[in-house]
């Protein structure tokens, strides 16, 4: 084997970027088994020592520890859902049980606790700082929900199941991918091509290279093809295959079906909730959140669900009216809605997503992120060629300050391919802290956008460039972090509040003087006209109860999968069907996850009993954008201030009642929402 790269104390390298091109498959395993032998060595000097607990000896020590795994662990978990191979694959399936066992080991490690818990005992003695405070809370409340208090039978059941999820949450996760990798629908006629746009038409002839095919057009289940081919093509035959294979992710048959896995973890977490003093899962997780209850959450999906239900309802009625008036022999369908309501967009205003998408070019787009960027936060971006990267697709940006001062490296991987999991997120290869020095984020957005032909610019839907938005607010609230401990870095904050700055970044992209500084077409540079832009405005809340209701339906599952008290014993198939009916789904649309394939919640616990999240922050930036619109100013410096001081820089060092009401003086109510959805 090669010198292993990981085995250096740091990386030499420009920006201290991991030196990817030397990185191999084979150097994973034992950078990994290093990494938790020397953790485990630096917690057992932390409990063993033998001075009196302080915070220097015992919280520090500890947020100090553990740094080659660390850096192993975020260059492994970015490329295993970026660019994964088989050798990544299998090390996953091997490391993942391993890693939740380590960590178990650590916050079940009794004399760490009783360290821990004295400090937590004594705090308001210590003369401890508020960041510092804030940390030792959080630390002591992580163990203590990790099982710390617990007898010892209960320790060790704890810890199986902690190791069992870690193995069915992988296995879930690259069944997904293999069911999306193994996907092509390959167009051969040229009636099969009937109604496609050139931009989709090109990207599948790209794709069809790739995978061997020249002279044909071959789609995959990337959302980037998905979308655009539902929206455009005539051939409903086509439409149904296309959509039945993207909606059966994970519930084929064979070895990539999920509903055992799902079946076993929605019990282990039962169990482990039990065992913590909860009586649900959704009881355990919440209890760390904004929403706090499972009632609390109930509450307001059941306030926009309503209205959503009630708005598609009618928009169903008329897409019916619409296909009878062209003769269509047939109810509509699920896989017939983007079909119709693109049609039925047309007739209303007089536009087609097409005709957007013509406008909205990559590159100017995320220039538009970079400037929005500049003038709230003083942030300038600027390209850096020749880097190390791990794809040619890959480019990298340095970001500094109004000063001139480095901020962040900004790593942006936008295209998909057959070695990324689908959908779009932000992670880092290094987070911000000032433990030993002032260390700066590497922070990566990673998209999924349909690669175009060589002589094609990227052209981006509007719901492309929602999510560009989206995922950079996510970085800025990485890269702009400014917290001393790794404990309240960047995006540690909870799950319902983590999702405000990047949903409150989205406003801006259909901002007027926005669009007419970037919306530029892409064969003629001319920026997008001032009619079309008015066009665009008046659909904002169009087709708005189709989104509301695959949205909310897939929260509502979540929760009520999660609010099983143990033992919970279900039929994942059957309990979908039967809670959809519950709240009178219609058939005409599909949750925007399936059970089968929601990565959200069964390839992580990250958003389990938490996909309602990304509806809690809306409420929050609704009304935070509304501060901005008060003044009569998007780029209103005080507020911007204020939104970089209290959010996107402060982490985690408040509850996130306390840092939303720092930055707007109060708490929200869902009025701005429901007003943004048009549902009010």
């Amino acid at each position: 084997m090669t010198k292993n790269p990981f085995f250096e104390p740091k990386w030499h390298t420009l920006f201290e970027l991991p030196r990817f091109s030397e990185i191999r498959p084979e150097h994973f395993q034992p950078a990994f088994e290093r990494g938790l032998e020397e953790h485990s060595a630096e917690i057992a000097k932390i409990a063993e020592n033998p001075e009196q607990p302080s915070f220097a000896n015992t919280v520090t020590a500890f947020e100090r520890s553990g740094e080659t795994l660390r850096r192993v662990s975020r260059v492994f978990w970015n490329l295993s859902g970026s660019d994964t191979n088989e050798a990544l694959q299998k090390i996953e399936r091997e490391i993942s049980p391993k890693l939740a066992q380590h960590r178990s080991a650590i916050y079940l490690d009794a004399g760490l606790f009783k360290r821990i818990d004295a400090l937590h005992a004594a705090r308001q003695i210590l003369g401890l700082d508020a960041e510092q405070l804030r940390v030792l809370e959080l630390i002591h409340k992580d163990f203590v929900r990790s099982g710390a208090k617990l007898d010892e039978a209960s320790r060790k059941r704890l810890t199986e199941i902690v190791s069992r999820l870690a193995t069915l949450t992988t296995s879930f996760g690259q069944n997904v991918l293999k069911d999306e990798a193994d996907f092509t629908l390959v167009l051969e006629a040229p009636g099969d091509l009937a109604g496609l746009p050139e931009s989709l038409i090109a990207s599948a002839a790209t794709t069809a290279n790739e995978r061997g095919l020249p002279g044909k057009h071959v789609l995959t289940l990337s959302r980037s093809h998905v979308e655009p081919f539902l929206q455009t093509s005539t051939r409903r035959d086509l439409r149904e295959i296309l959509f039945d294979a993207w909606t059966r992710r994970g519930e084929n048959s064979g070895a990539t079906n999920n509903m055992n896995i799902i079946a076993e973890i929605v019990a282990l977490r039962a169990e482990r909730a039990k065992l913590l003093g909860y009586d649900t899962f959704a009881d355990f997780k919440l209890d760390n959140t904004m929403a706090k209850t499972p009632a609390a959450v109930r509450e307001l999906l059941d306030r926009v669900w309503q209205g959503g239900l009630r708005r598609a309802q009618a928009d169903r009625d008329e897409l019916q009216k619409l296909a009878d008036s062209e003769g269509a022999n047939f109810a509509i369908a699920a896989h017939d809605w983007r079909y119709y309501i693109e049609k039925l967009r047309k007739q209303k205003f007089d536009l087609d997503e097409g005709e957007v998408k013509a406008y909205f070019q990559l590159d100017n787009i995320r220039a538009a992120a970079f400037d929005v960027a500049h003038r709230l936060f003083g942030l300038t971006f600027a390209e850096v060629k020749g880097l190390d990267v791990y794809h040619p697709d890959v480019r990298t940006f340095e970001v500094k300050d109004s000063t001139g001062k480095h901020i962040a490296l900004f790593v942006a991987d936008d295209f998909a391919r057959s070695s990324k999991r689908s959908g779009a997120w932000m992670s880092n290869f290094r987070g911000q802290d000032r433990l030993d020095g002032d260390t700066r984020p590497i922070v990566i957005n990673v998209l999924n956008i349909a690669k175009p032909g060589a002589d094609h610019p990227a052209l981006l839907s509007l719901d492309d460039a929602r999510t560009l938005f989206h995922e950079f607010g996510h970085a800025l609230h990485g890269m702009l972090s400014d917290v001393t401990y790794p404990r309240i870095s960047g995006t540690s904050v909870s799950t319902d509040f983590v999702e405000l700055p990047s949903q409150l970044y989205e406003h801006w992209v259909l901002q007027p003087e926005i669009l007419r500084t970037y919306a530029r077409h892409h064969e003629t540079n001319a920026p997008m006209p001032d009619e079309l832009i008015e066009r665009v405005l008046k659909m904002r809340t169009f087709n708005q109860g189709f989104a509301t209701v695959e949205y909310c339906s897939s929260a509502y599952v979540d929760m009520d999968l999660h609010e099983l008290p143990p033992p919970a014993k279900v039929d994942p198939e059957k309990f979908e069907r039967e809670r959809l009916a519950a709240i009178h789904m219609p058939r005409e649309i599909v949750m925007r996850h399936r059970t089968p394939h929601f990565a959200h919640v069964f390839s992580g616990e990250g958003y389990a009993a938490g996909y309602y999240s990304y509806l809690w922050s809306e409420v929050l930036d609704a009304d935070a954008f509304n501060a901005f619109e008060e003044k009569g100013d998007i780029f209103d410096k005080d507020v911007a201030a204020r939104l970089k001081e209290h959010i996107y820089s402060a982490g985690g060092r408040r509850e996130p009642d306390a840092a939303y009401i720092a930055f707007r003086g109060r708490l929200p109510t869902p009025d701005a929402l429901m007003e943004k959805r048009g549902l009010a």
